[in-house]
């Protein structure tokens, strides 16, 4: 999950994984695979930065079975 802001600032998460396309256009778009837009502050390179980080986390957490 990644912490993204609405144009008036109200702060709400999205799920990293669900994202289909990040356009800036000007304003940064994210369509998710659901097919659901959200217009965010936050510029395209700083919400990719955010959903690289996010996959790298996932990525490093030890997976344990039977636990």
């Amino acid at each position: 999950m990644i912490v993204v802001h609405r144009l008036k600032g109200e702060e709400f998460v999205i799920n990293a994984n669900l994202i289909e396309t990040i356009e800036a256009s000007p304003d940064t778009v994210i369509t998710l695979t659901t097919e659901r837009k959200f217009i965010v502050r936050e510029k395209l390179p700083e919400v990719l930065e955010m959903v690289k980080n996010y996959h790298r986390e996932v990525l490093q957490k030890p997976y344990h079975l039977g636990d």
